[in-house]
């Protein structure tokens, strides 16, 4: 029992941080290790301590001031020539960082326990300043440990949480059961795990990696929520340069002028800006290194044309006005074209049934965000002024956001269209994004849109609004249309071909581009 004992004592030392000074208790520290500096006992003991705040966040306070010199805090390296250097301030940063991810994410309190196995890893440092941050109790323990050690020490402790490796993963997982304080397991590797949340990833967040050098573009209009992630959040929590044109008209020439002439490394856009892009006479951006695109299903073509034409990756996101971004293709993980990527920490995504029951992989059913045992910082609290709205999106431990997906058994998730979008003919359920790719597919086709129509037998029937390439405008209608119903039946299932399509010479948008297919789809009805 001394391991536990010692424990004991660390919570007497790790009370939680409320509001420390760390300049003064440092100081008043010097001041009792100099020749005739009185005896500790004679001497009155703050009441309250934190290392994490008071020693850590002081030395990251002095690199800030240029009062330290430039030597890492931390400096770790391993047999393959690795390395990692952290200087106090990027441990203070990381620290913080995986503090939330014990208090928003695994719902951990002060007081709860912590076991901690890992070897000699530089994330052994961040869930001990995390912990101490936030007043949990860390049980350190040697990776030598077996599946009864560690059954033990669950037990005794009532711990709620573990950090450990994939080599000691499965030892935990052959005792959990066993364990029922045991709430959230969390892994430190490189590999994805069952039942395991994944610290680095909750740590550090994928999807931009924007460095100081960085100068950020986000095109998205300033009455959008993507603008105040993308021109304001996002780049200045990492200490990058926002960049604004003022664009009064959207215009993707000057757009593609801008990116020549000004050393822009990355661009947030909706699929709309890409596409018109493409449309333009350029060459590669020199500068160039990151493009990041939301607000609307993008097409794998255009994707892969993106990537032919400029070199670069098009990662996409996806997220609503309540949520922010909450999935995405993170930089340096595996594209799979069409699909929005994986849950971005602090979210927990989840594909839901109308109850919020977690559904199997490949089942269709709305994205869902998790909300209990608590809700993730970023999230919105509710609907000003209407109670109704807020419990309505509350679907037993989820937020429902309405929107249609499947989710794959790797954790991607491919999105099929608002409730509203999704099309019910026939009793097949058909989302617009699908038959829209199938069209892409086709020369004849620039872009298209996809609503129900209502059909006297079917109730319901998919009809496309098709905005033709240049060299297909003189031909027959009659025989296109046919061309296009055939080819959608040979890219997909039979049944997604649009019954009705209609040639337009443009489509409605929204200010920043996205299709407004509710207005095609009031249309439709209206002439029922």
């Amino acid at each position: 029992m001394q391991w536990l004992t010692r424990f004991w004592v660390l919570r007497r030392i790790c009370k939680f941080y409320r509001g420390f000074h760390p300049a003064p208790w440092h100081q008043h520290c010097q001041s009792l290790s100099g020749a005739g500096a009185p005896r500790w006992n004679d001497h009155t003991v703050p009441k309250e301590f934190n290392f994490a705040s008071n020693v850590l966040d002081y030395w990251t306070q002095m690199e800030k001031e240029g009062k330290r010199g430039p030597s890492p805090a931390l400096w770790w390296v391993n047999d393959e020539g690795d390395e990692v250097k952290w200087s106090f301030r990027e441990v203070t940063d990381l620290s913080c960082r995986a503090a939330n991810v014990f208090t928003q994410t695994c719902g951990l309190q002060p007081g709860d326990r912590l076991a901690l196995i890992l070897p000699r890893v530089p994330e052994w440092w961040l869930v001990t300043m995390g912990c101490m941050r936030t007043g949990i109790i860390f049980m350190p323990g040697t990776t030598q440990l077996t599946a009864r050690d560690i059954l033990y020490r669950l037990q005794m402790s009532k711990a709620k949480g573990i950090v450990t490796t994939d080599t000691l993963a499965p030892e935990v997982d052959s005792v959990a059961s066993e364990c029922p304080a045991l709430k959230t397991k969390l892994l430190v590797s490189d590999h994805s795990r069952e039942g395991w949340l994944d610290f680095r990833s909750l740590v550090n967040r994928k999807l931009l990696q924007l460095k100081t050098s960085d100068t950020m573009w986000c095109m998205a209009d300033p009455g959008w929520i993507l603008a105040i992630l993308g021109c304001l959040f996002e780049p200045w929590t990492a200490g990058a340069t926002v960049f604004i044109h003022r664009l009064p008209q959207f215009d993707p020439k000057v757009i593609v002028e801008t990116l020549v002439k000004y050393p822009i490394t990355q661009i947030l856009a909706a699929p709309a800006v890409f596409r018109s892009i493409l449309k333009q006479n350029f060459t590669r951006f020199p500068a160039l290194e990151h493009c990041c695109t939301g607000g609307e299903a993008l097409l794998p073509e255009e994707q892969e044309q993106w990537k032919r034409q400029t070199g670069l990756l098009l990662h996409e996101a996806y997220g609503q006005t309540e949520t922010g971004i909450t999935c995405g293709n993170f930089r340096g993980m595996k594209l799979k074209p069409g699909s929005l990527g994986k849950s971005i920490p602090p979210y927990d995504v989840q594909i839901i049934d109308e109850k919020g029951n977690i559904l199997p992989p490949n089942t269709e059913g709305n994205i869902g965000i998790r909300i209990k045992p608590a809700r993730p910082i970023g999230l919105f609290m509710c609907y000003e002024d209407n109670p109704e709205k807020t419990a309505g999106v509350e679907c037993g431990d989820f937020y429902n956001s309405g929107d249609r997906a499947t989710m794959d058994a790797e954790g991607y998730i491919w999105f099929m269209g608002r409730n509203d979008d999704v099309i019910n003919a026939s009793g097949y359920r058909i989302g617009p994004a699908e038959v829209e790719n199938a069209l892409a597919e086709h020369p004849a086709v620039a872009e298209s849109a996809v609503v129900s129509s209502p059909d006297p037998i079917r109730v319901e029937v998919v009809k496309a609004f098709v905005v033709l390439t240049p060299n297909f405008l003189s031909c027959d209608k009659d025989q296109l249309t046919k061309e296009l119903q055939q080819h959608v039946k040979s890219v997909t299932a039979p049944y997604k071909y649009p019954r009705k399509v209609e040639f337009v010479p443009e489509l409605p948008k929204t200010v920043t581009g996205k299709i407004r297919r509710s207005e095609l789809r009031r249309k439709e009805f209206a002439q029922k």
